[in-house]
Parts: C-alpha cells; structure tokens; sequence
C-alpha cells in the first residue's frame, strides 16, 4: 500500500474497516516469544552439551570441538525433520527453531525430502537448495563483504 495512494473509503467501507478490526484475532506475541526462547535456547544448551562431552570424553581442545558438535546436530536436525517430528516443533516453537545450523539443515532435508520423487538428481540435488539458496548466497556475499573490510581495516592499521 505505501506505493499506492489511499482511496477514500466510502462510510459502509470504513464502517466494515471498524467491523474488521474488533474481529481480527490478537496475536499471542508473548507467549510466541517464550515459546521460541525456551526452544532455541534448548537447541543450544544441546550443542554446548555436545561441545563439553566432545571435549570431556573424546580429548578435543575447545576450538577443534566446535566442528563435531554442528555435525552431530546437523544430523539430528535431519533425521527429526525425515521422521516429521521436527515440523512439530516448529509450529509450535516458531523461530525458536530457526537457530542457523538446525534451521538451515531442516531447510535442506525437507526440500529434499518433497521432491524425492522427482529422482535423485533432478528431484532432490535440484530442489534441495530451493529454499536454502538465497540463505547461502547471502552468506557467502556477507563474508565476501566482511573479509573486504577486514582487510581495508588492516590496510589501513598499517599505514
């Protein structure tokens, strides 16, 4: 609408505008932010769990257990989302499930999944990254774009 002009609206026309508003169901913003706060922090605390026991258990250091723990929750955000209990949790959840590295796998896995039919090459490799796309794109423009002012910063420092 910002592009359009306003019509005028006639008075039965803002009358039902009015009508319109009172009807409208209120959104549970509160509740959708708790929702998303305990799921995504429940993501978490699974990842830094995994971290500790990689780190407790299999003696890596903690920059070398990083690499393991995405993989492993990679893995478990694919195989929830193949047996459709991850969808659930994300209707219920809502961007409490978007937390990058299980969000995007779940991207990825029910593309691939829909499209299965299709065959392996034209159905799932090109349809997996349908969705997923535009979130790779702009991860690799911004860290084009961040490694560019890094280094014009360090260029710059020595000078």
């Amino acid at each position: 609408m910002s592009s359009k002009k306003k019509k005028k609206l006639t008075p039965t026309q803002q009358k039902y505008q009015e009508y319109a508003k009172k009807r409208d169901p209120k959104r549970p913003v509160l509740s959708n932010c708790i929702r998303a706060f305990v799921v995504g922090g429940t993501i978490c605390t699974i990842g830094q769990g995994l971290q500790m026991i990689f780190i407790k258990y299999f003696n890596f250091t903690e920059d070398t257990a990083g690499d393991p723990t995405v993989a492993v929750l990679i893995m478990i955000s694919v195989l929830l989302t193949g047996l459709g209990v991850y969808d659930h949790i994300g209707q219920w959840a809502g961007a409490g499930t978007a937390i990058p590295v299980t969000g995007f796998a779940n991207t990825v896995a029910s593309a691939a999944i829909e499209h299965r039919s299709e065959g392996y090459v034209l159905g799932v490799g090109g349809n997996m990254f349908k969705l997923s796309g535009s979130v790779i794109a702009y991860g690799v423009f911004s860290a084009f774009i961040v490694a560019i002012v890094k280094i014009a910063i360090q260029w710059l420092g020595g000078m």
